[in-house]
Formats: C-alpha cells, sequence, structure tokens
C-alpha cells in the first residue's frame, strides 16, 4: 500500500462516521430519467440472463424485472451485433410503456461500447479487459514503458468518453477482482489497490475529457477483498480529488458507488456472501446502487437487493452511539488481521470462531435434537457423527442435559442452574450484568459474560478484571454492527484480549430477512476481525437453518470452512449452458468437499480471471461445450457439456481432493 494510505489520519476517511449513520456524499448521476447519487435512494439492478440478439426474451424478461422493481436494467452486448440490437429492445419496452434505463455490459469490444453508447442511458466497462488485455503474463515495466500503455489505453477509450458526452450517455467504470489486467497485476498484484487502480486510471481519462456522468464499482467474489477495495476507492478519491469542486464549483470530490459481490452463487450461500459484502459498506453509508448477483432468475434478485436496501429507510433516527476517534484507529480497514485475543479452552486466541446454537426455549431436549445443529446419534450403533457444520456450544439456560453428549460439544447454562450441574463434563456458566462479581469469583474452566453494549461501558471496571471468560456482546441499537464495532475498537484501545461472541436476536424476521441482517451485522465485524465467534436467535428461524447460516457467514468472512465453496456467476447473455441446472447438478455431487473452491462460469469473459482462488473451474467454452480448469490452468477443452460433471469428479480425483460422502442414518 501506498504511503499516503499508512497514516492513521484518513482512516475514516471511507466514511463519514464510524458511528453516525450517514449517507456518503456522492455526486448525482442521471442514467436516463433515473437520478443516482447524491441524495437520491439507493437503487436497485439487474441483468438479463437472455440472448441479447432474442429481442421478444429479452423484453419479456426485462419487463419481469422491472415490475419485480428493478430501476437499471442491464443488458450484455458481447460483439458490436448485440450492441446494435439493443436498439429494437429499447424501442420495443418504450412502445410498452416502460421507460427503465438500460444499461449495456461492455468486455473486450470497444466498437460495441461506442455503438451501444449512443442507444442505451449508461454503458458499463472493465478497464481489466477493454483496451487492455489478461493472459496470466507478468511483465516487468518501467515507469516509461508503463506511461507508454496508458497512453495507448487513453488512444483507444478517449472515443467511447466522447460519445458518452456527446449523446448523455452515463458510464460504470467497473472493476472486477478476478480480470484485472497483466499490466495492473504485473505493477500492483492481485490485490485491492490493483482494482482500485485499475479504476482510477480510466476515471482520470474521463477528467482529463471533462467528462463526470461516471459510476464506480469494485467488485470480487471475496466479500473481504470487496469490501477493502471500495473502502480503499473512497480514501484514494478523496486523497486525489478533492479539487474537483473547485474545478467544477458544485461536484463533490466521490463519484457514486454501484455495490456487488460477484459470483456470490445461489441459495443461501448467493445471500449470505451477497449480504456480507453489501451489507458491510451499506452500514458505513456507502453505496448508491446495488445488485445482488445470484445464479438464479434474475427478477428473483430485485426482492433480495429491496430488503437489504430498506434496512437504512430510516436508519439516521438510531440511538447515540459514543464516537470513535479515527485518529486512533487500531485496525486497518484496508487489510485484514484478526483481532489480538487469548485463548479460553476453544474461544480465541488462534481458534477458529466458534458457533454457539440456543436451545433455552426448546423443552425436553434429547439426542434427537441436535441433529439440526450437526450431530447424529445413532441408537443402535451407540455412536455420534458429527458433521463439519457441528455448532461448537448449545446454550440451555435452566434446561437440564441428563443423556451423555459428544466430546466435542459444550453445555452452556445460566449460572444459577450450572452451579446445580458444575461437576458435569464441559458444562460452563453464563452470567448477566447483575452477576459480575459472581462471575470474578467462579472458578469454571469458561465463564461467559453476557453484556450489552451500554453495560459494557457501565461495567468495564468490572470486566477488565475478568479472566478466563468471554465476552458476549449483544445490542439494542438500530444501528446495531457500528454500536458493537465501537466496543471492539475500545477494547483494542485498552489492550482487553478477553474474547468476543457477537450475539444477534432476530425474534421476528422470515428465514430471507434473518439471513440478510445477520449476514450483514456479524458478517461486517468479522471481514474486520473483529469477533470470536456468532451466537444467532430467531423465534421464526428453524435451529438447522439457524447453525447453517451461522457457518455460511464464517465462511463468507473466509474466517472458518466447513463445506464446499461455490463460485457461480448469475448468468448473462453470455452464457453458453444452464447456470442454474448445472450448478445444481456439481453441488449435488460435491457439497461434501469441505475447503475446495468450484468455479462455475457460464462464459469466458467470467472465466479462469473471474474466478480467480478457485481450486477447480468448469467454464463455458462454445456451444453444449466446457473446459475445465485447475486453478487458473486449462486442464481438459470442449468437453461435451453431458460428460463434463463427470470429467470434472475425474479430475478433483486425479488431484487427490476427492473423499467418498459418507451415509448418515437418521437420529433415532
Amino acid at each position: 500500500m501506498d504511503s499516503a494510505l499508512t497514516d492513521q489520519n484518513i482512516f475514516q476517511l471511507y466514511c463519514n462516521s464510524l458511528t453516525s449513520y450517514q449517507r456518503l456524499k456522492t455526486l448525482e448521476v442521471k442514467i436516463g430519467d433515473v437520478a443516482m447519487g447524491a441524495n437520491h435512494p439507493i437503487r436497485v439492478q439487474s441483468m438479463t440472463t437472455t440472448d441479447t440478439l432474442d429481442t421478444k426474451a429479452t423484453v419479456e424478461q426485462s419487463i419481469r424485472m422491472i415490475v419485480a422493481g428493478c430501476e437499471f436494467v442491464r443488458i450484455t452486448a458481447p460483439s458490436i451485433n448485440e450492441a446494435r440490437n439493443l436498439q429494437n429492445i429499447k424501442d420495443e419496452l418504450r412502445k410498452r410503456g416502460y421507460k427503465t434505463p438500460l444499461i449495456a455490459d461492455i468486455h473486450f469490444t470497444p466498437n460495441a461500447a461506442e455503438t451501444a453508447a449512443r442507444i442505451v442511458e449508461k454503458v458499463r466497462v472493465n478497464p481489466g479487459n477493454y483496451a487492455d488485455k489478461k493472459k496470466f503474463d507478468t511483465i516487468e515495466y518501467t515507469d516509461v514503458t508503463y506511461a507508454e500503455e496508458l497512453e495507448r489505453i487513453r488512444e483507444r477509450f478517449i472515443p467511447l468518453v466522447k460519445i458518452c458526452k456527446e449523446y448523455g450517455t452515463a458510464m460504470r467504470i467497473g472493476t472486477n477482482h478476478g480480470s484485472l489486467s497483466d499490466r495492473i497485476m504485473s505493477r500492483y498484484g492481485d490485490t485491492p489497490l490493483g482494482m482500485v487502480e485499475s479504476a482510477l486510471e480510466f476515471l482520470r481519462i474521463c477528467m482529463d475529457e471533462g467528462y463526470y456522468s461516471i459510476v464506480l464499482s469494485m467488485k470480487a467474489s471475496n466479500p473481504q477483498v470487496m469490501v477493502q477495495a471500495y473502502r480503499l476507492l473512497i480514501a484514494k478519491m478523496r486523497a486525489e480529488f478533492m479539487d474537483l469542486n473547485n474545478m467544477q464549483n458544485t461536484l463533490p470530490a466521490l463519484f457514486p458507488l454501484h455495490l456487488g459481490v460477484t459470483e456470490a452463487g445461489e441459495a443461501e450461500d448467493g445471500r449470505i456472501k451477497s449480504a456480507s459484502g453489501i451489507g458491510t459498506l451499506l452500514e458505513d453509508g456507502i453505496g448508491d446502487t446495488i445488485r445482488v448477483s445470484l445464479t438464479e432468475d434474475p427478477e428473483l434478485e430485485i426482492p433480495v437487493a429491496q430488503k437489504l436496501v430498506s434496512r437504512y429507510n430510516n436508519r439516521t433516527s438510531h440511538q447515540t452511539i459514543k464516537p470513535i476517534n479515527h485518529h486512533k484507529l487500531p485496525y486497518s480497514p484496508f487489510s485484514y488481521s484478526k483481532r489480538l485475543t487469548k485463548a479460553v479452552l476453544n474461544v480465541g486466541g488462534n481458534h477458529v470462531p466458534v458457533v454457539i446454537a440456543d436451545f433455552s426455549g426448546k423443552q425436553n431436549i434429547s439426542p434427537a435434537s441436535l441433529f439440526p445443529v450437526g450431530y447424529n446419534y445413532s441408537q443402535s450403533l451407540d455412536k455420534w457423527h458429527i458433521s463439519d457444520q457441528a455448532c461448537d456450544f448449545i446454550y440451555v439456560g435452566n434446561q437440564h442435559i441428563s443423556f451423555a453428549l459428544p466430546g466435542t460439544l459444550g453445555v452452556i447454562y445460566n449460572n444459577k442452574m450450572w452451579l446445580q450441574h458444575s461437576d458435569d463434563e464441559r458444562t460452563y456458566p453464563l452470567f448477566n450484568v447483575n452477576e459480575l462479581n459472581d462471575a470474578l469469583k467462579c472458578t469454571a474452566a469458561i465463564k461467559f459474560i453476557e453484556l450489552n453494549t451500554e453495560d459494557f461501558f457501565k461495567q468495564q471496571l468490572q470486566v477488565d478484571k475478568l479472566s478466563d471468560a468471554v465476552l458476549v456482546l449483544k445490542t439494542s441499537n438500530d444501528h446495531a454492527m457500528p454500536d458493537l464495532r465501537n466496543v471492539f475498537v475500545d477494547m483494542m484501545q485498552q489492550k482487553n484480549t478477553l474474547p468476543v461472541i457477537i450475539k444477534r436476536d432476530y425474534a421476528k424476521a422470515d428465514l430471507e430477512t434473518f439471513r440478510l441482517h445477520c449476514s450483514t451485522d456479524a458478517g461486517a465485524l468479522l471481514l474486520d476481525g473483529m469477533g470470536d465467534g456468532v451466537w444467532l436467535c430467531s423465534e421464526l428461524v428453524s435451529p438447522a437453518d439457524i447453525n447453517q447460516t451461522a457457518f455460511g457467514i464464517l465462511q463468507a468472512a473466509r474466517t472458518r470452512i466447513s463445506k464446499t465453496e461455490y463460485i457461480s456467476c448469475p448468468s448473462c447473455g453470455r452464457t453458453l449452458f444452464d447456470l442454474q441446472e448445472t450448478t445444481a447438478k456439481i453441488r449435488a455431487r460435491t457439497h461434501h468437499l469441505k475447503g475446495i473452491k468450484i468455479g462455475i462460469m457460464g462464459c469466458i469473459v467470467n472465466g479462469p480471471g473471474e474466478m480467480a482462488d478457485a481450486d477447480y473451474g468448469y467454464v463455458g467454452s462454445g456451444a453444449g461445450k466446457i473446459t475445465l480448469y485447475k486453478g487458473k490452468e486449462v486442464v481438459r477443452r470442449n468437453i461435451d457439456a453431458a460428460l463434463a460433471v463427470d470429467a470434472l469428479i475425474e479430475l478433483i480425483r486425479d488431484n487427490g481432493d476427492w473423499i467418498e460422502p459418507a451415509v448418515i442414518t437418521p437420529s433415532v
């Protein structure tokens, strides 16, 4: 990272405040008749998956998206023919009374972009492959040769800028982590800084031409990389473009931001990854438009995006949070470092974050009760099977466990109940704020101390005296994540190394809302290295779904890997096979391969680069043809699609990563 960004004084400059919710002030950009940025609502958008040359199908799908609430419709234009057909699509939509702005998605073809810019309201270009290239070559540049490359790009890019100015067309400069060019990779590496510089190079050209109708994005399939890149982009814009006000009088220094976690996947994984990345930024007032990239029909993305955005409609009225002195921020928002904590048995220190399942409201707890949280008991064999997503503790409150537990599971009782069972193996007490004096005297191997954020600051002297304790931290503040973050920052500043469990209760939330909100609240903290475990609660969500969500959040934050990860693109008009069907087939065969990352990409644009850190890749390379990758290397080309899933399994076997799935008999 360059020296300008190592000064503590700029750490908070990626948002207006770390404790008071405020939208980040950005330039207004009009996309057709719909304005974004500035004080406008956060817009939601999606992308068609039809063949752009199929006018009828594209129009019909666009209408379904618009009816669902899509405010911008993005359509791929991989060649000049598709770009020209955007006129037919636009004319038919307007004929039917739909005036929603259209966005052309461009990758390798400047002539398609120049054609589209004369037709639609906005074009999206990817600086990694627009007048640049990616062949995974490492190139040695001097300052002179690098400047020559920038001049070449400027000459190729300026015609599009001039067309956009002439036609009033907006532009998104959209960097993707997986498609950074060889030039950027050679100078900056595969880093958030490389992503930022890739976009800024193109932005500087636009500014030199007096063109400001720009939206920026920093997408990655890894939420951690995505969050760091957006924050760094804001800090760099503030550092570099603070004189933009003087140039244009009324323009702020920051361009609006489009948020997204690319190739997030399907179902719960796609929602958890998207909320962890997008939600983290929304919490700090960052983002002017979002797209939730799911391997599902595009109209199904819109309600998910709307749920993420609607949470911030009335956020400014939240309870006051003690301000953070950003000049002494004890962590970097631009790189990951886990908060230093002491190990208390298996919590904190170098241990992975733990998961606590709440059974306090359940009557008659039996061995079968533990099946939804990863423990399956066979009565005939008198044996437990423990899954990779088995919780680490169960909280039973004042209930009593009367059967022998598996050896990896701990039980947490309320303190007074624990006193009656303190001799039982692997049982631990939970103290509340009124029992801190008792906690100080307790000799249990682990003491769980449940405090809300307000009580933490009131009882800080008592908390500082605790040892062999784990803090269970909760909040009632509407601005929940920053309120919890405030305690972590204070503990770091005070060098308090007690492990902390993040506890959140979404009592009346439905499953979708539960997943999105807790993935934001807990995921945002975990992405910054804060949190030694999660404890999630809901009256309306099943124990199995709560447990799966908890492990999903830890996996999205890359803090605990418990299952196969699928980096699956959301499909578009470039896609060469049925992504939803194929992803389901691959998942059915490989879901037990813990820690393996499989990229499933519809075309070469979302191919080896977009898969980023995937272990194996399944990429459309032609009609009915698939190319398989090991990492970023091609292993087999042009396999018939009917045989490709079997070929992928064989590739995994050949590389020693295959294990046979276990057969689990349901609990008796």
